[in-house]
């Protein structure tokens, strides 16, 4: 059952994640991969943070966290673009964008939990 769960969440992310991809945007930087990153980060971050509040059952974790944001996100395309940007010789663009990605990431999950814990998903025991 929790292969079922894993991946109609990782259809539903992927989809999603192609809507995204349809926002009418275009520039030479990748800002809708790093929307999707950060939308992502925060997505997963809530999760956890309802997930360690006992608030959500083991298949949901598994539907959002694993499949849904593990169909969404797009490291391997930000993996892509930092190397597409380096090899156009855009360095300083490329150390923005992975700089950007890493720590708004990072942060984003810290803003997820946060955001979960005032919805009142508080860790169990606390």
């Amino acid at each position: 059952m929790s292969f079922a769960a894993v991946a109609a969440g990782g259809a539903l992310g992927a989809v999603c994640r192609y809507a995204v991809s349809l926002i009418p945007f275009r520039g030479d930087f990748p800002s809708l991969t790093l929307l999707t990153n950060l939308l992502g980060a925060v997505l997963i971050g809530f999760i956890v943070g309802a997930a360690q509040a006992k608030a959500l059952p083991q298949m949901a974790v598994m539907f959002l966290k694993t499949g849904f944001c593990g169909g969404f996100t797009t490291f391997s395309t930000f993996s892509l673009e930092s190397y597409e940007l380096i090899g156009r010789g855009e360095k300083t663009a490329a150390a923005l964008y992975i700089a950007l990605s890493v720590a708004g990431c990072i942060v984003g999950v810290w803003c997820g939990m946060k955001i979960a814990a005032l919805c009142g998903f508080e860790k169990a025991g606390d």
